[in-house]
């Protein structure tokens, strides 16, 4: 076991990841699964990749997330928000670059609830005049 380890919780939608940052070589585990495998999609490990490669550590350290709830997308941002939480508990200096890029903010949409007498959250029925 690593000495030293740094966490950030990240959320995102309805998903929730831990991160644990150690030091290493560049290894990132999702849920006991290596990144590659877990996300199919490039776009979600790039999404996941972001915050380390603006503050060019991606191979000085290895992570290990848990993550749960959500989708493919709401995962992937809840672990970039997670490790960039992880990156400001290591060295409080990267945050104003996080900030920048827009890494540090909670994304805070969520999907708005059904209303009744609507079909969905916004849609209404078909109007008819007579």
């Amino acid at each position: 076991m690593a000495d030293t380890q740094y966490y950030g919780t990240g959320r995102r939608k309805s998903s929730t990841a831990r991160v644990f940052l150690r030091p290493g070589s560049g290894n990132i585990v999702v849920n006991k699964r290596p990144l590659d495998v877990f996300f199919g999609r490039e776009t979600a490990r790039m999404v996941v990749r972001q915050p380390l490669e603006l503050v060019e550590m991606t191979d000085k350290f290895d992570l290990y997330v848990t993550v749960a709830g959500g989708g493919i997308s709401g995962q992937a941002g809840a672990i970039r928000h997670g490790i960039t939480r992880a990156l400001m508990e290591y060295d409080e200096t990267l945050r104003p670059a996080l900030r920048k890029a827009g890494f540090v903010t909670r994304d805070a949409r969520k999907v708005e609830r059904k209303k009744v007498g609507l079909h969905k959250a916004r849609k209404r029925p078909q109007y008819s005049k007579r």
